[in-house]
């Protein structure tokens, strides 16, 4: 299997593994069948670990089913960074970043013009925030993102299939060859399963947390008929008012229920919101968010969040998120059942990302926002008259910075001045803790960080300046968090592939290293589609899996 440079690089030890049973094989139809379905569900932050702690505690679960009646790829990794969008996008692509183009959800693109452009004069100055998140909601504080339905959040199902109509176009980055909002969708590089799906007259759904997840729908822009995407960053229903649907995992339980509540419709033949009868989708999944918010709060309902001393057992709050989502899947499999699906319907599940730290020992809270300040004055210290050097960053459990001097001796002054700095962070108790280093553990630079991504110096798209932090940082002010994902800690990486049902020939267990990416491939197989319909497929070399 096709192992990119980044995981050769970063994961060889850890992806490392021994073939425990017997290989088993991803079925090849031979012609195309569209009552053939696949049901992806993405349990965000679920490592592999968590998976195998799960079954080994509840044998009787339907997680435990899926896996024992399945196929269970232990050693899978999610691109580099290990971000939702970029994490998804890989899943529905087989692509990674320096072929989709898509590195995170806050990015920055030396290329394009800033929102709200209007004007687009040859030769304008470029570089503009590509923010592809809550933010370009018409409402980002209501869960139907502007749409204005009455009732919230019990009418959340009457949310409009076509989530493209929730943004502000004034909210999105310009082209200045066309003077025209690029929207999620025109931003992404190669085309999805979804596109492949429709080309071939399936059908196609799809529930994610953000409208901005109509990147999905691919270049066309009409990949996924049925797109279902409330709004998970809004205020949430009973919670004071600036706290939205993560800030209690109950509430983010709530909100996962809905989408599961989609997927039960559509396993029942309708739309999301079980107003119209139009068929099993042929593509259809969603992601759960409910694991991910237990990971990374500290407290929720007066229970810890996160994993007990040892790293590997889940705290109540994380216990309790793990039985939800079996819960869930459970009620997918017996719907699949009760409409007799069962023989012609394979689930999928993984993850877009995992999160680290799981030991709350490793934990080093860091607050990024002097760090950059400081290198922004030292770098107007050092060239009088110039600017901010720092374009934009993004820094959860990694450090993407955008300069505004993109020559590489402005790139080795921000490495050199990152290096150097040490201080007071907190740890899991929020008692003082130093760092050394800005918390970093190796930093690409320049030229270097392109080569990292696989991509020619002076991309648009690709960071200045990508740094791996020492295992247990996490880039936040305060102590409102206590793991984060984003980065390439084997911990942000290392989540399950498990495939169960129809089109899995043998079931059993697999310790080769296998990549998210290898999903969508797979996907099509299953559908009996050429994988390499996918552009992604066929720059990549990607497998499906057990090819």
């Amino acid at each position: 299997m096709r192992l990119p440079r980044r995981t050769t690089v970063l994961a060889a030890a850890v992806l490392s593994g021994a073939l425990v049973a017997p290989a088993a094989a991803v079925a090849d139809p031979s012609h195309q069948d569209g009552s053939r379905h696949v049901l992806l569900l993405s349990v965000d932050g679920l490592h592999q670990a968590d998976l195998t702690w799960y079954v080994a505690h509840h044998p009787t679960s339907a997680l435990a089913a899926l896996v024992n009646r399945g196929v269970d790829f232990t050693h899978a990794s999610t691109p580099v960074p290990s971000d939702s969008f970029p994490g998804m996008v890989a899943q529905a692509t087989g692509g990674n970043p320096d072929t989709t183009g898509v590195y995170y959800d806050s990015s920055f693109n030396h290329a394009l013009l800033p929102a709200g452009t209007t004007s687009c004069p040859a030769g304008a100055p470029t570089g503009a925030d590509v923010e592809y998140a809550e933010n370009l909601d018409r409402n980002p504080n209501s869960l139907d993102a502007g749409q204005g339905l009455s009732g919230l959040p019990g009418s959340i199902l009457q949310l409009t299939s076509h989530p493209e109509t929730l943004i502000d176009p004034a909210k999105l980055p310009v082209d200045p060859k066309t003077c025209k909002p690029v929207y999620p969708h025109q931003y992404l590089k190669v085309n999805t399963i979804f596109e492949v799906a429709r080309a071939h007259d399936l059908r196609t759904a799809w529930s994610d947390k953000h409208p901005a997840y109509e990147i999905l729908d691919g270049p066309s822009g009409t990949g996924v008929q049925d797109l279902f995407t409330p709004e998970i960053n809004s205020q949430a229903d009973g919670l004071p008012a600036g706290q939205d649907w993560t800030k209690d995992n109950a509430k983010t339980q709530q909100y996962d229920g809905y989408k599961a509540q989609a997927i039960r419709n559509e396993i029942d033949g309708f739309d999301h919101g079980r107003t119209t009868h139009v068929g099993v989708p042929a593509i259809f999944g969603m992601n759960f968010q409910a694991v991910s918010t237990a990971q990374k709060l500290p407290t929720s309902g007066g229970r810890p969040g996160g994993y007990l001393a040892d790293g590997v057992t889940p705290g109540p709050v994380l216990a309790g998120a793990l039985d939800f989502v079996d819960s869930q899947v459970g009620s997918f499999v017996n719907e699949i059942h009760a409409r007799g699906l069962e023989g012609n319907t394979t689930i999928i599940l993984s993850a877009k990302h995992g999160q680290s730290p799981t030991n709350p020992a490793a934990l080093t809270r860091i607050p990024d926002g002097p760090l950059l300040a400081g290198l922004n004055t030292a770098w107007k210290n050092a060239h009088p008259g110039a600017g901010d050097l720092v374009a934009h960053s993004t820094d959860d459990d990694a450090m993407l910075l955008w300069l505004t001097d993109r020559s590489q001796a402005a790139a080795e002054f921000a490495k050199a001045f990152l290096l150097a700095q040490s201080g007071q962070g907190n740890g899991i108790t929020g008692a003082p803790k130093p760092f050394t280093a800005s918390g970093l553990a190796t930093v690409f630079a320049g030229r270097a960080a392109a080569r990292f991504f696989g991509v020619p110096a002076g991309d648009p798209r690709v960071p200045d300046l990508f740094g791996i932090v020492q295992h247990g940082v996490v880039y936040t002010g305060g102590t409102s968090k206590i793991a984060e994902h984003g980065g390439a800690d084997p911990q942000d990486r290392n989540v399950p592939i498990v495939l169960s049902g129809a089109g899995v020939d043998d079931a059993g267990t697999l310790g080769e290293p296998v990549e998210t990416t290898q999903i969508a491939p797979t996907i099509l197989r299953l559908l009996g589609l050429n994988p390499s319909e996918l552009q992604a497929v066929q720059r990549e070399h990607t497998q499906a899996l057990s090819d």
